[in-house]
């Protein structure tokens, strides 16, 4: 029988130069009739993961420019495609009027925000997953960008000149899914593995990568310091059921963005499971570093017993330790909120299904917990919640696979999953619940709700696998808006064949009275598409 993760891993491990959806040799962009000098530093703006260094997703009124008012009123400005890919999960920026967004094919965009209109385009090694930062750099602004081969580039903003590139980690299974994070003159990179699904091969020698934060010099690029998750070396531990090499400790991916906190001078991390033993106490924990020498503060691990590796769910078993754990890492980034001047807590997200307040001045002591969903391999809190002043709002994954044939193997479950919750940061108890969108018939179609959301004054944004953007009113869950994005459109401002699919990754970035949302998921056997789309009032 055909494994419901067979098809996935060979998704999963590869890290593509090109993930072939429609003609790669359709036109890439579109020029802009007059191009500004200079990328003006002012302005409304969204940068990097979550618009700020706390990573909370939040934009304010002023920035916005939009309310719970003229939500309903949004509607499509301009399409823009991502030629040949199969999936569009970069989070876009905005900065100085343009938009800056990475593909899955390895092109990063510098486009027109009101028109879509191409100012510069610039062809990295790999896909660019991690959001893109922009930070002052000399007399101009630089565009920091990092791919699914853990490369880290600068470019110049305005032109899209290459100002340096480094590699954050030489393992050749490394990359980079969380948004680096740029805080005086440093530049934060957390770097992840794509062992966890090689070592599904059980001819693999398991496991020697270790996660890790890099502080970058952002004017040069040299490494400031390093900081390994687990601190051990790993080395061999005998042989595997089959013969094979055996190597320790290891894992410990960092998959989300760093939450910077000025305040201790510190940034905080989740990371992943441990993948080979012995277990790593800072696995699937949240991790307080020193932000001057990358020393570790504190490590709080929430789920023990993290061992996990993808040869467990085959019949073979020859890669599985023997007492393997839950896949429960935190692969959402943290959210640093304030509740009052002498109160803040930390809010991480898990694919457990829980969601966990940690006090972030008591070395990350649990404040309150509150569980949300089932969880598991697809499961829990996937990309990351939203916060304002008084909620968090976290969209739940559960994402489930059934076995359709043995000839087109597994597919999404069309009514599992899903869900949007709203629970009270000071002390976890559910405000409001949203019900998950209704089941659909659409091939590949799932109502998992895995991207983030984000959040403005009166509204939160949250986007589905079934390919959906809903906004949802901050005071009862109710759907103030709605657009389908799993459909074609053929008139893209850059000429290229666009087709939109599921939502996955990042959710909305709001800012200007604009709303730009990427559509396409092309894995998991999801919805696949191409398109970058952009929303406005007027």
């Amino acid at each position: 029988m055909r494994s419901a993760v067979l098809p996935v891993i060979a998704v999963m491990c590869a890290v593509w130069p090109r993930t072939l959806l429609f003609a790669a040799e359709a036109p890439r962009n579109s020029a802009c009739a007059a191009k500004p000098v200079e990328v003006a530093g002012t302005g409304p703006a969204w940068n990097g993961w979550g618009g700020t260094l706390n990573n909370a997703r939040f934009v304010s009124s002023a920035d916005a420019e939009l309310t719970a008012g003229n939500v309903p009123g949004l509607k499509l400005k301009w399409a823009f495609a991502f030629p040949g890919d199969l999936s569009a999960y970069s989070q876009p920026v905005v900065f100085g009027g343009r938009l800056f967004v990475g593909s899955a094919g390895g092109t990063i965009y510098s486009l027109d925000t009101k028109t879509g209109c191409g100012f510069w385009s610039y062809d990295a090694l790999s896909g660019v997953r991690a959001a893109i930062v922009i930070a002052p750099f000399e007399d101009g602004f630089a565009a920091y960008a990092a791919d699914q081969q853990a490369n880290v580039y600068a470019v110049n903003a305005s032109t899209g000149k290459l100002l340096w590139k480094t590699r954050a980690d030489a393992h050749p299974q490394a990359r980079i899914t969380g948004s680096p994070q740029f805080y005086k003159g440093v530049l934060y990179v957390p770097v992840a593995s794509g062992e966890e699904w090689a070592k599904a091969d059980p001819d693999y020698e398991c496991c020697t990568f270790r996660g890790s934060v890099a502080a970058l010099d952002a004017r040069t690029g040299k490494q400031i310091w390093k900081t390994y998750t687990i601190p051990e070396t790993p080395k061999p531990l005998g042989k595997t059921r089959n013969g094979k090499q055996r190597w320790g400790p290891s894992g410990v991916s960092v998959w989300g963005a760093p939450a910077i906190d000025p305040k201790r001078n510190a940034l905080y991390i989740g990371t992943g499971e441990s993948t080979s033993e012995p277990e790593s106490s800072t696995a699937d924990a949240i991790l307080a570093m020193d932000l001057d020498t990358g020393k570790i503060l504190w490590a709080h691990q929430l789920t023990e017993n993290s061992l996990f590796r993808a040869g467990c769910v085959y019949s073979n078993r020859a890669s599985c330790p023997d007492r393997p754990g839950p896949d429960h890492d935190f692969t959402a980034s943290p959210v640093l909120r304030e509740l009052s001047k002498r109160k803040r807590v930390l809010i991480a997200g898990q694919k457990s299904g829980l969601v966990h307040a940690l006090d972030p001045d008591d070395e990350g002591e649990i404040v309150w917990q509150q569980k949300i969903g089932k969880g598991g391999l697809w499961g829990g809190v996937e990309w990351g919640p939203a916060a304002d002043e008084n909620n968090v709002y976290v969209p739940l994954s559960d994402l489930a696979l059934e076995n359709v044939n043995a000839d087109t193997g597994y597919r999404p479950v069309p009514s599992a999953g899903g869900g949007l919750f709203a629970l009270r940061l000071r002390d976890g108890k559910k405000v409001w619940s949203a019900p998950p969108p209704p089941a659909c018939a659409r091939p590949g179609c799932s109502p998992a709700q895995s991207a983030a959301a984000a959040v403005i004054p009166g509204v939160v944004f949250s986007g589905a696998l079934d390919g959906v953007l809903r906004a949802y009113s901050t005071q009862d869950g109710s759907v103030l808006w709605q657009y389908d994005t799993a459909r074609d459109f053929p008139s893209t401002v850059n000429g290229a064949q666009g087709k939109g699919g599921g939502i996955e990754g990042p959710s909305a970035t709001i800012s200007g009275g604009m709303v730009f949302v990427n559509s396409g998921f092309g894995q998991l056997h999801g919805m696949p598409g191409n398109v970058l789309l952009a929303f406005g009032t007027r």
